[in-house]
Protein backbone atom coordinates (compact mmCIF):
# COMPACT_ATOMS: atom_id res chain seq x y z
CA UNK A 1 0.00 0.00 0.00
CA UNK A 2 2.82 2.30 0.81
CA UNK A 3 5.19 1.79 -1.85
CA UNK A 4 2.38 1.78 -4.29
CA UNK A 5 0.76 5.11 -3.21
CA UNK A 6 4.32 7.03 -2.60
CA UNK A 7 5.17 5.69 -6.25
CA UNK A 8 1.49 7.29 -7.52
CA UNK A 9 1.88 10.36 -6.09
CA UNK A 10 5.86 11.10 -7.32
CA UNK A 11 4.36 10.38 -10.89
CA UNK A 12 1.15 12.44 -10.76
CA UNK A 13 2.75 15.17 -9.72
CA UNK A 14 6.02 15.49 -11.27
CA UNK A 15 4.25 15.26 -14.73
CA UNK A 16 1.16 16.69 -14.38
CA UNK A 17 1.61 19.63 -17.35
CA UNK A 18 2.58 16.75 -19.88
CA UNK A 19 -1.16 15.09 -18.70
CA UNK A 20 -2.79 18.75 -19.89
CA UNK A 21 -0.89 19.04 -22.57
CA UNK A 22 -1.79 15.42 -23.64
CA UNK A 23 -5.53 16.23 -22.54
CA UNK A 24 -5.85 19.37 -24.55
CA UNK A 25 -4.77 17.95 -27.53
CA UNK A 26 -7.32 15.50 -26.88
CA UNK A 27 -10.02 17.50 -26.53
CA UNK A 28 -13.04 18.73 -28.58
CA UNK A 29 -12.52 21.89 -28.82
CA UNK A 30 -8.63 21.94 -29.74
CA UNK A 31 -5.38 22.74 -27.84
CA UNK A 32 -6.18 26.52 -27.69
CA UNK A 33 -9.71 27.05 -26.63
CA UNK A 34 -8.80 24.37 -24.13
CA UNK A 35 -6.24 26.99 -22.67
CA UNK A 36 -3.15 25.79 -24.30
CA UNK A 37 0.05 25.93 -22.33
CA UNK A 38 -1.74 28.45 -19.48
CA UNK A 39 -2.77 27.19 -15.95
CA UNK A 40 -0.92 24.00 -16.86
CA UNK A 41 -1.69 22.76 -13.00
CA UNK A 42 -5.21 23.45 -13.49
CA UNK A 43 -6.67 20.07 -11.82
CA UNK A 44 -3.99 18.95 -9.56
CA UNK A 45 -5.78 19.10 -6.37
CA UNK A 46 -7.69 16.47 -8.08
CA UNK A 47 -4.84 14.38 -8.76
CA UNK A 48 -2.90 15.00 -5.28
CA UNK A 49 -6.12 13.63 -3.41
CA UNK A 50 -6.65 10.30 -6.13
CA UNK A 51 -3.62 9.69 -6.69
CA UNK A 52 -2.07 7.59 -3.46
CA UNK A 53 -5.65 5.48 -2.68
CA UNK A 54 -5.31 4.52 -6.63
CA UNK A 55 -2.25 3.61 -6.80
CA UNK A 56 -2.00 1.67 -3.62
CA UNK A 57 -5.53 -0.04 -4.90
CA UNK A 58 -3.98 -1.19 -7.58
CA UNK A 59 -0.63 -2.49 -6.33
CA UNK A 60 -2.39 -4.20 -3.37
CA UNK A 61 -4.56 -6.34 -5.56
CA UNK A 62 -1.62 -6.53 -8.39
CA UNK A 63 0.88 -8.27 -5.83
CA UNK A 64 -2.24 -10.03 -4.26
CA UNK A 65 -3.80 -11.62 -7.44
CA UNK A 66 0.17 -12.36 -8.60
CA UNK A 67 0.75 -14.60 -5.10
CA UNK A 68 -2.54 -16.57 -5.64
CA UNK A 69 -1.91 -17.60 -9.14
CA UNK A 70 -0.38 -20.58 -10.07
CA UNK A 71 2.91 -19.98 -11.70
CA UNK A 72 4.88 -22.98 -11.42
CA UNK A 73 7.86 -23.44 -13.54
CA UNK A 74 6.87 -22.92 -16.61
CA UNK A 75 7.74 -19.53 -17.82
CA UNK A 76 4.98 -20.15 -19.74
CA UNK A 77 2.51 -18.86 -17.19
CA UNK A 78 4.21 -16.00 -15.74
CA UNK A 79 3.01 -13.82 -18.75
CA UNK A 80 -0.56 -15.03 -17.89
CA UNK A 81 -0.45 -14.13 -14.34
CA UNK A 82 0.66 -10.71 -14.60
CA UNK A 83 -1.81 -9.95 -17.13
CA UNK A 84 -4.61 -11.45 -15.35
CA UNK A 85 -2.93 -9.44 -11.96
CA UNK A 86 -2.54 -6.08 -13.69
CA UNK A 87 -6.16 -6.66 -15.27
CA UNK A 88 -8.13 -7.10 -11.72
CA UNK A 89 -6.03 -4.55 -10.43
CA UNK A 90 -7.26 -1.85 -13.03
CA UNK A 91 -10.73 -2.32 -12.36
CA UNK A 92 -10.07 -2.06 -8.84
CA UNK A 93 -8.25 0.97 -9.01
CA UNK A 94 -10.63 2.50 -11.79
CA UNK A 95 -13.31 2.62 -8.90
CA UNK A 96 -10.57 5.46 -7.15
CA UNK A 97 -9.24 7.00 -10.27
CA UNK A 98 -12.41 7.33 -12.63
CA UNK A 99 -14.08 10.31 -10.28
CA UNK A 100 -10.73 11.72 -9.58
CA UNK A 101 -10.12 11.43 -13.58
CA UNK A 102 -13.11 12.84 -14.36
CA UNK A 103 -12.73 16.07 -12.17
CA UNK A 104 -8.95 16.94 -13.44
CA UNK A 105 -9.93 16.46 -16.82
CA UNK A 106 -12.78 19.31 -17.05
CA UNK A 107 -10.53 21.47 -15.06
CA UNK A 108 -7.61 21.04 -17.35
CA UNK A 109 -9.73 22.01 -20.67
CA UNK A 110 -11.22 24.97 -17.85
CA UNK A 111 -8.22 26.27 -16.56
CA UNK A 112 -10.31 29.65 -15.33
CA UNK A 113 -12.56 27.29 -12.99
CA UNK A 114 -11.55 25.67 -9.92
CA UNK A 115 -11.70 21.93 -8.71
CA UNK A 116 -14.12 22.40 -6.25
CA UNK A 117 -16.25 24.34 -8.35
CA UNK A 118 -16.08 21.78 -11.32
CA UNK A 119 -16.92 19.23 -8.72
CA UNK A 120 -19.64 20.33 -7.09
CA UNK A 121 -21.04 21.49 -10.54
CA UNK A 122 -20.71 17.59 -12.21
CA UNK A 123 -22.96 16.77 -8.83
CA UNK A 124 -25.28 19.13 -9.20
CA UNK A 125 -25.60 17.99 -13.22
CA UNK A 126 -25.44 14.63 -13.19
CA UNK A 127 -25.36 13.58 -9.37
CA UNK A 128 -22.50 10.58 -8.24
CA UNK A 129 -22.82 9.06 -11.79
CA UNK A 130 -21.95 11.82 -13.87
CA UNK A 131 -18.14 11.59 -11.75
CA UNK A 132 -17.99 7.73 -13.14
CA UNK A 133 -18.62 9.06 -16.54
CA UNK A 134 -16.00 6.90 -18.35
CA UNK A 135 -15.69 3.96 -16.02
CA UNK A 136 -16.24 1.58 -19.16
CA UNK A 137 -13.88 3.43 -21.35
CA UNK A 138 -10.87 3.84 -19.02
CA UNK A 139 -11.17 0.17 -17.82
CA UNK A 140 -10.95 -0.46 -21.52
CA UNK A 141 -8.03 1.61 -21.58
CA UNK A 142 -6.14 0.81 -18.91
CA UNK A 143 -6.85 -2.88 -19.59
CA UNK A 144 -4.97 -3.37 -23.06
CA UNK A 145 -2.06 -1.05 -21.92
CA UNK A 146 -1.62 -3.39 -18.56
CA UNK A 147 -1.51 -6.14 -20.70
CA UNK A 148 1.38 -4.63 -22.53
CA UNK A 149 2.72 -3.28 -19.83
CA UNK A 150 3.16 -5.45 -17.25
CA UNK A 151 4.11 -8.46 -18.77
CA UNK A 152 7.05 -6.56 -20.85
CA UNK A 153 8.13 -5.02 -17.51
CA UNK A 154 8.16 -7.79 -15.61
CA UNK A 155 10.20 -9.94 -18.80
CA UNK A 156 12.64 -7.22 -19.02
CA UNK A 157 13.44 -7.25 -15.65
CA UNK A 158 13.82 -11.12 -15.49
CA UNK A 159 15.95 -11.36 -18.83
CA UNK A 160 18.40 -8.46 -17.11
CA UNK A 161 18.56 -10.13 -14.35
CA UNK A 162 19.47 -13.20 -15.87
CA UNK A 163 22.35 -11.58 -18.05
CA UNK A 164 23.76 -9.91 -14.80
CA UNK A 165 23.14 -12.95 -12.46
CA UNK A 166 21.25 -11.03 -10.14
CA UNK A 167 18.16 -9.74 -9.17
CA UNK A 168 17.96 -6.16 -10.76
CA UNK A 169 18.42 -2.83 -9.12
CA UNK A 170 15.63 -0.55 -8.63
CA UNK A 171 16.87 2.11 -11.59
CA UNK A 172 17.53 -1.15 -13.97
CA UNK A 173 13.68 -1.77 -12.61
CA UNK A 174 12.96 1.73 -13.90
CA UNK A 175 14.55 1.59 -17.13
CA UNK A 176 12.57 -1.60 -17.79
CA UNK A 177 8.91 0.26 -16.69
CA UNK A 178 10.02 3.05 -19.04
CA UNK A 179 10.13 1.15 -21.73
CA UNK A 180 7.33 -0.81 -21.58
CA UNK A 181 5.20 1.83 -20.42
CA UNK A 182 6.15 4.01 -23.58
CA UNK A 183 5.54 0.95 -25.87
CA UNK A 184 1.93 0.37 -24.19
CA UNK A 185 0.83 4.36 -24.12
CA UNK A 186 1.09 4.31 -28.02
CA UNK A 187 -0.67 0.97 -28.87
CA UNK A 188 -3.71 2.57 -26.39
CA UNK A 189 -3.59 6.12 -27.54
CA UNK A 190 -7.12 5.99 -29.37
CA UNK A 191 -8.42 4.53 -26.12
CA UNK A 192 -7.17 7.34 -24.60
CA UNK A 193 -8.53 10.12 -27.00
CA UNK A 194 -12.01 7.85 -26.48
CA UNK A 195 -11.68 7.84 -22.95
CA UNK A 196 -10.60 11.90 -23.14
CA UNK A 197 -13.85 12.50 -25.60
CA UNK A 198 -16.50 10.97 -23.14
CA UNK A 199 -15.48 12.42 -19.76
CA UNK A 200 -15.32 15.58 -21.45
CA UNK A 201 -18.88 15.39 -23.44
CA UNK A 202 -21.59 17.70 -22.39
CA UNK A 203 -24.48 15.94 -20.35
CA UNK A 204 -26.85 14.32 -22.81
CA UNK A 205 -24.64 14.17 -25.71
CA UNK A 206 -23.58 11.28 -27.39
CA UNK A 207 -20.55 11.00 -26.28
CA UNK A 208 -22.07 11.14 -22.53
CA UNK A 209 -23.69 7.65 -22.70
CA UNK A 210 -19.94 6.32 -22.49
CA UNK A 211 -20.29 4.54 -26.00
CA UNK A 212 -16.03 3.64 -26.87
CA UNK A 213 -17.02 2.39 -30.34
CA UNK A 214 -19.12 5.20 -31.20
CA UNK A 215 -16.80 8.19 -29.64
CA UNK A 216 -13.40 6.12 -31.55
CA UNK A 217 -16.00 6.51 -34.67
CA UNK A 218 -16.90 9.99 -34.51
CA UNK A 219 -13.24 10.52 -34.05
CA UNK A 220 -12.16 8.78 -36.81
CA UNK A 221 -14.95 10.13 -39.15
CA UNK A 222 -14.35 13.81 -38.27
CA UNK A 223 -10.11 13.85 -37.95
CA UNK A 224 -9.27 10.51 -39.39
CA UNK A 225 -6.15 8.72 -37.48
CA UNK A 226 -4.27 12.00 -36.77
CA UNK A 227 -7.58 12.29 -34.26
CA UNK A 228 -6.93 8.56 -32.87
CA UNK A 229 -3.32 9.45 -32.55
CA UNK A 230 -3.97 12.92 -30.90
CA UNK A 231 -1.37 13.68 -27.63
CA UNK A 232 0.63 10.68 -28.64
CA UNK A 233 3.65 12.16 -28.12
CA UNK A 234 3.31 13.84 -24.99
CA UNK A 235 1.64 10.28 -23.67
CA UNK A 236 4.35 8.25 -24.40
CA UNK A 237 6.74 10.60 -23.20
CA UNK A 238 4.64 11.06 -19.61
CA UNK A 239 4.04 7.29 -19.50
CA UNK A 240 7.38 6.74 -20.74
CA UNK A 241 9.18 8.80 -17.93
CA UNK A 242 5.78 7.46 -15.52
CA UNK A 243 6.84 4.36 -16.16
CA UNK A 244 10.67 5.43 -14.68
CA UNK A 245 9.66 7.08 -11.82
CA UNK A 246 6.66 5.11 -11.16
CA UNK A 247 7.54 1.23 -11.19
CA UNK A 248 11.24 2.57 -10.05
CA UNK A 249 9.93 4.20 -7.01
CA UNK A 250 7.79 1.16 -6.49
CA UNK A 251 10.46 -1.13 -6.21
CA UNK A 252 12.95 1.34 -4.09
CA UNK A 253 10.79 1.70 -1.74
CA UNK A 254 9.02 -1.80 -1.53
CA UNK A 255 12.84 -2.65 -1.02
CA UNK A 256 13.32 -0.58 1.61
CA UNK A 257 9.70 -1.01 3.83
CA UNK A 258 10.25 -5.29 3.48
Amino acid sequence: LKAGGVAGVCVDLILFPLDTVKTRLQSPQGFRKAGGFRGIYAGVPSTAIGSFPNAAAFFITYENVKSVLPRGSSSYLSPATHMVAASLGEVVACLIRVPSEVVKQRAQVSPSSSTLRILSHTLYQEGIQGLYRGYKSTVLREIPFSLVQFPLWESLKDLWSWKQGHVVDSWQSAVCGAFAGGFAAAVTTPLDVAKTRIMLAKAGSTNASGNVLAALGGIWRTQGLSGLFAGVVPRMAAISLGGFIFLGTYEKTRQLLL
